[in-house]
């Protein structure tokens, strides 16, 4: 149900109201999908209020990218996967979490940014750069614990913290393909405990299973 508009928000107000309906929208219809008028109707403003925010529709998805890569940064600095003493335990435990959240319906857990950079990436080259910006970001997030447990196992490879650390995303933006695709939840956390074992694997061959 959107939201009555009962009086015309402050435009920071306004704002935010649209890239929260951004975030809804985009992810359950797509970029293409999600009109002008949809986000309004959603924020629950006018659309003097969305041109008074943004220039254009590209615009918002690029704000609409950076606001998830904001809200989802925090979000990952303050869970627990963090706590663990061992770095290779805290790599374990960021993708048992990243599995703990598929919860839900599949565009409440899917990914903004992996969502729309499939559709823009080839026409808009300023939202592919933003939604780059948040995916690489957040694998940027887990180098140092993948370079500590690295030197922990001593491990001495071909491969680097950077490239293990973009391959979980890889997984991470398959899975949530494959739920889409096969309208099941369970075939997203299926490919996150393969990422688990693979992980286990290449820091412990003797153990992998």
């Amino acid at each position: 149900m959107s939201r009555p508009t009962k009086y015309q928000p402050e435009r920071g107000e306004a704002k935010t109201r649209l890239l929260e309906a951004a975030l809804l929208l985009i992810r359950s219809k797509g970029y293409s999908a999600t009109s002008v008028a949809d986000l309004c109707e959603e924020a629950g403003v006018t659309k003097g209020a969305f041109f008074h925010c943004f220039e254009n529709k590209e615009a918002l998805g690029v704000a609409a990218a950076n606001f998830w890569a904001e809200n989802t940064g925090a979000f990952f600095a303050d869970a627990p996967y963090h706590q663990h003493d061992d770095p290779l335990e805290r790599i374990l435990a960021y993708v048992a979490f990243r599995k703990a959240i598929i919860d839900g319906d599949i565009s409440e857990f899917t990914c903004l940014v992996g969502t729309m950079v499939q559709e823009v990436y080839a026409i808009s080259p300023a939202i592919r750069d933003a939604c780059a910006n948040s995916i690489f970001g957040h694998a940027h997030t887990l180098e140092a614990d993948i370079a500590d447990a690295m030197k922990v196992h001593k491990l001495d490879s071909v491969w680097t913290a950077e490239s293990l650390a973009r391959h979980t995303q890889t997984v991470i933006q398959g899975a949530f393909v494959l739920a889409k695709a096969g309208n099941d939840p369970s075939l997203a956390t299926e490919s996150l405990d393969h990422l688990d074992r693979y992980i286990r694997l290449i820091f412990n061959p003797s153990k992998g299973s």
